[in-house]
């Protein structure tokens, strides 16, 4: 029986269709929700084993990117989150999804108290970044990304600089291995530390500003033509559902 994928749209996320064919093709159903539909009734939660929040622009990114939907669903259903990761559930958050869970406290997590100790802010050129960057995967609990080998991925975003909100913060996730993957060798952002994603402590909740939904065939790797080394993006969807799959 397939494993189940929830992936949350509306309100401006754009890269909802993307996400779900990357969990079809990594072997999951995938169902695309509204927002609104999901906090209307987010018991339909229990029915899937991944949860998806799309790169895009929320509410425009008025406030700040993710802040108007992390609060939506902070306030909406914010126990449900949280019963759902602790129940099991894998969740993942791309680019404005990353920028959400850290706003929403999904992220890093800290002792389970859901505080916001990390942000995602403006580029340190003030530019929108629209690129290929090559990335290295940390050792660490991450089940999305353990084991994966250095590759390029595909960025798009105008607030990507990963900061924390003080020097003991950076020090705990680096202590506690709650980065997932780091910029190698080119930081487009002035990401602290080259950080281009962390995980939380079960290693089941991931945030990432590079898209890796939109690597799920080789053809659309800029080097295609003249050859590449470096796995796909698919293999972070195919890790987890291996995972769940294997652990339940």
């Amino acid at each position: 029986m397939k494993t189940r994928a929830l992936i949350v749209t509306g309100y401006g996320v754009n890269a909802d269709e993307e996400l779900a064919a990357a969990f079809t093709m990594a072997g999951a159903d995938a169902t695309r929700m509204h927002a609104a539909d999901l906090i209307a009734d987010p018991s339909v939660l229990a029915a899937y084993q991944y949860l998806g929040f799309p790169g895009g622009f929320s509410f425009g990114d008025h406030l700040g990117s993710g802040l108007v939907a992390a609060n939506l669903f902070r306030s909406r259903m914010g126990t449900e989150l949280k019963c759902f990761v602790a129940d099991g559930g894998l969740v993942i958050g791309i680019c404005n999804g990353f920028q959400t869970l850290v706003k929403t406290g999904l992220l890093p997590n800290f002792d389970n108290k859901g505080e916001p100790v990390v942000s995602l802010v403006h580029n340190n050129h003030g530019r929108y970044e629209d690129n290929w960057v090559p990335v290295r995967f940390e050792i660490g609990p991450c089940v999305w990304t353990s084991g994966l080998g250095p590759r390029m991925l595909p960025i798009r975003h105008g607030e990507g600089r990963f900061v924390a909100r003080d020097q003991a913060v950076l020090e705990r996730l680096e202590s506690g291995h709650h980065v997932a993957l780091r910029y190698d060798g080119l930081n487009p952002n002035g990401a602290v530390h080259d950080i281009a994603g962390i995980c939380d402590k079960s290693g089941r909740v991931l945030g990432m500003m590079p898209h890796p939904e939109a690597f799920i065939n080789a053809d659309t790797h800029p080097y295609r033509r003249r050859g590449f080394d470096g796995g796909l993006g698919l293999e972070i969807f195919q890790k987890a559902v291996a995972w769940k799959t294997k652990n339940g």
